[in-house]
C-alpha cells in the first residue's frame, strides 16, 4: 500500500509540481489560502493541518494522475468551511464556482442535535449524498479519506475500527469506477484487514 507523506509543505509540494503539467501559481494561490483559514490548526496526531492537504493533493497528483485545476485547487480547500470560518460564498469569491461547488459537495453539514449519535447519524447522511456528486466532487472526498486512512494504525483502536468500517461501506463503493483509487483501497482493505 503506498503512503503519500512526501509533500509536508508547500514548498516540498511545489518542488515536484513544477515539472507537471498542473497551474502551479493557482494552486499556490490555493495553498495560501488553506494556511490562511486554516491556521495554527493541528491533526489529532499533532501535525499541522495543512500536511493534510497537501498529502491529499499528492494522492491525486502522485497517485492517480488527475491535474484538473479545480479539483486541485478543491482539495487544498475541501475543509476550509467545515473547519474554519470560511464560508461557501469567500471560497467562490476568491476561486469561482466550480471550486466552491466541489468544496460545497464534501463539506459535512453540522449535526442535527447534540451528542454523538447525532454526529453519527450527520456523517452517515453526508456520505450517502456523496453517492449523488459530480466525480470531481468524489475525485476530492477519495483523495480526503486516503490521507485519513493510510495511516490508520496512528489512532485510537476503538476509532480505527469504526472509521475503517466506514470507509468501506461507504469509501470503497465510490472508489469501484476509480481505477486508481479502486486498486489503492483494495490494498489499504487487505493492510487493514485485521480492523474487520
Amino acid at each position: 500500500m503506498e503512503v503519500f507523506t512526501s509533500w509536508r509543505t508547500w514548498d516540498d509540494a511545489a518542488a515536484d509540481l513544477a515539472a507537471l503539467p498542473v497551474d502551479l501559481p493557482e494552486l499556490r494561490r490555493a495553498a495560501t489560502a488553506a494556511q490562511r483559514w486554516h491556521g495554527d490548526q493541528r491533526r489529532p496526531t499533532g501535525v499541522p493541518y495543512t500536511e493534510h492537504l497537501l498529502e491529499a493533493l499528492e494522492v491525486l497528483v502522485r497517485g492517480a494522475g488527475v491535474t484538473d485545476p479545480a479539483v486541485l485547487a478543491a482539495v487544498l480547500l475541501h475543509d476550509t468551511v467545515e473547519d474554519t470560518g470560511a464560508t461557501v460564498p469567500e471560497v467562490e469569491a476568491e476561486f469561482g464556482p466550480e471550486v466552491a461547488e466541489l468544496v460545497d459537495w464534501v463539506t459535512k453539514p453540522p449535526a442535527a442535535g447534540p451528542g454523538r449519535q447525532a454526529k453519527r447519524a450527520a456523517t452517515s447522511a453526508y456520505l450517502r449524498r456523496l453517492r449523488d456528486a459530480p466525480r470531481a466532487a468524489v475525485l476530492v472526498k477519495l483523495a480526503d479519506r486516503v490521507s485519513n486512512v493510510q495511516r490508520l494504525d496512528q489512532m485510537p483502536p476503538d476509532f480505527q475500527r469504526r472509521y475503517y468500517a466506514e470507509t468501506v461501506t461507504y469509501i470503497l463503493p465510490l472508489a469501484a469506477d476509480e481505477p486508481w483509487f479502486a486498486q489503492w483501497y483494495a490494498a489499504w482493505r487487505g493492510h487493514f484487514a485485521h480492523l474487520r
